[in-house]
């Protein structure tokens, strides 16, 4: 389990042994490994980032068109394009090393089977420069083989998260799929298995159909639903997981503006994570920063750990029949 400790400046916390000036964090798959996004925002501004996910091979990715409007929401189907491990260890770990040594970084790692992700860690281990990892086990656009996501089969899950628990002493954050009937179980199986902390959530399933020509609108068919519209999704699952796990939360899902980030800190999550904001407005993140301190101190809130956990609502149980109850 991690420490959450208190510290002097009313935004930062000593979590996973160590310092995050504030709680925002950019999410994977949305900045790269930073050296794409440095000349749009401050990166020494915000708490970290979460790398592109990092698989065995380079991933060319998916067919265009990879990214389009849903409504109040985005939906994409990138496909994991990456470099792949060989270039991550060669280039990528030591610009992170030389560049972002005043924010946190986590290097998300994705799979199609269990032992891909442990040769991963194996081959991240022996270059370092990093914080820890999160272990995407929820991506919709990258099942694992012959199967369900792991983040929707416990059992699997398990066996990733037991696996990578064996290679590695940094910290473990475990992220979630929405799509599950109630995430508390799952969350409290990932703490179990090892998980340091619990990333909620991933994208959802989505499909948009063109209907002139009665196709997918992405070229690699459904993709992952992000943006406000999976706001609410989101903050419930952190509420939920909060009540099973004692884990730390990072609360991610539809953050465009404080006000968002702060729901997810009083639903339970210690740290948060932007994404689809940044396609919009490349410095959102600096932004919500921003919007947290002056909300703490119009509050007067002295730490940012009176919030987490705030909210001390409780649930009637979830419908899962598809109407109003």
């Amino acid at each position: 389990m991690s420490t959450n400790k208190l510290t002097d400046e009313p935004l930062s916390q000593t979590l996973f042994g160590a310092t995050f000036q504030n709680p925002v964090l950019l999410a994977a798959g949305t900045c790269g490994f930073g050296e794409e996004i440095e000349d749009a925002l401050d990166l020494d501004a915000l708490g970290g980032i979460v790398t592109k996910s990092v698989t065995l091979e380079p991933r060319a990715g998916n067919p265009a068109p990879r990214v389009l409007e849903a409504g109040n929401a985005m939906l994409n189907s990138v496909g994991l394009a990456n470099p792949g491990l060989e270039r991550v260890c060669a280039e990528k770990l030591p610009w992170m090393t030389e560049h972002l040594s005043g924010i946190q970084v986590f290097v998300s790692v994705a799979g199609h089977i269990p032992d891909e992700y442990w040769r991963i860690i194996e081959g991240l281990e022996s270059v370092g420069g990093f914080l820890g990892y999160e272990l995407n086990l929820s991506c919709p656009n990258d099942t694992r083989l012959g199967g369900l996501p792991f983040a929707l089969d416990p059992e699997a899950l398990c066996g990733v998260v037991e696996g990578a628990r064996k290679l590695t002493d940094r910290p473990l954050l475990v992220k979630l799929a929405p799509n599950v009937p109630d995430i508390g179980p799952i969350a409290e199986a990932a703490e179990d298995a090892g998980a340091d902390g619990l990333t909620l959530v991933n994208t959802m399933p989505g499909l948009v159909i063109d209907i002139a020509s009665r196709s997918a609108a992405l070229g690699a068919g459904s993709g992952g639903l992000s943006g406000p519209a999976l706001r609410a999704v989101g903050v419930h699952a952190v509420h939920r997981a909060r009540a099973c796990t004692s884990t730390t939360l990072l609360g991610v899902g539809g953050i465009t503006t404080a006000e968002d980030a702060i729901q997810y800190l009083l639903a339970g999550a210690s740290l948060i994570q932007i994404g689809t904001a940044t396609f919009a407005d490349p410095r959102a993140a600096q932004t919500v920063v921003t919007g947290i301190a002056q909300y703490v101190e119009k509050i007067r809130v002295e730490n940012l750990q009176d919030l987490i956990g705030a909210y001390q609502g409780t649930d009637l149980p979830v419908s899962v029949s598809g109407g109003p109850s």
